[in-house]
């Protein structure tokens, strides 16, 4: 679907096309997050990525109730905006070579998914209260919570000490 595509009338049409988007990019982000997991090596980090594929998964199910709230069957549709984070943090992995600074490359990966999360789940409340789907928005905004959480703990995690164990591997 294209971003004018004719298929995209209404803003219910629109609400709904990017609730399609955010499950595809949730269910593309459970796949990602084991092979973050697998390949950090701090501690707290790798916590972390377990922590949030526990949300991710609750924010899945939540998403659900979401659809059938609106009487739909779940279903995504295609994004290429997260499908090319996930690609690039991929690429930027393979190409380092050194465990402390591959440990910031993820972390900054996770914070550009959560800064698209944040976006996208921002605007589907924003939308849901308009078109009067309290209990839409309501269910939309504890993952937005969650999201901006997330993004709080790995803004802290790597200004207290990933970043600089990234420096130092570098002197």
């Amino acid at each position: 679907m294209g971003l004018f595509s004719k298929d995209i009338q209404t803003l219910q049409d629109l609400y709904i096309h990017q609730l399609q988007d955010v499950y595809y990019a949730e269910q593309q982000i459970t796949k990602a997050l084991p092979k973050m997991i697998e390949k950090a090596t701090d501690p707290e980090l790798r916590m972390g990525f377990e922590t949030h594929l526990r949300e991710t998964e609750g924010q899945i199910a939540r998403l659900k109730r979401v659809f059938e709230l609106e009487g739909l069957e779940p279903k995504g549709v295609t994004c290429p905006a997260i499908d090319g984070i996930i690609k690039e943090a991929n690429e930027v992995a393979g190409e380092v070579a050194d465990k402390a600074v591959l440990d910031a490359a993820l972390t900054a990966a996770a914070q550009a998914v959560e800064h698209y999360e944040i976006s996208r789940y921002g605007t589907l409340i924003a939308w849901a209260d308009q078109l009067g789907r309290s209990q839409s928005a309501q269910l939309l905004g504890e993952t937005l919570a969650e999201e901006k959480a997330t993004d709080e703990k790995l803004t802290k995690l790597a200004s207290s000490k990933v970043n600089a164990k990234a420096e130092l591997a570098g002197a």
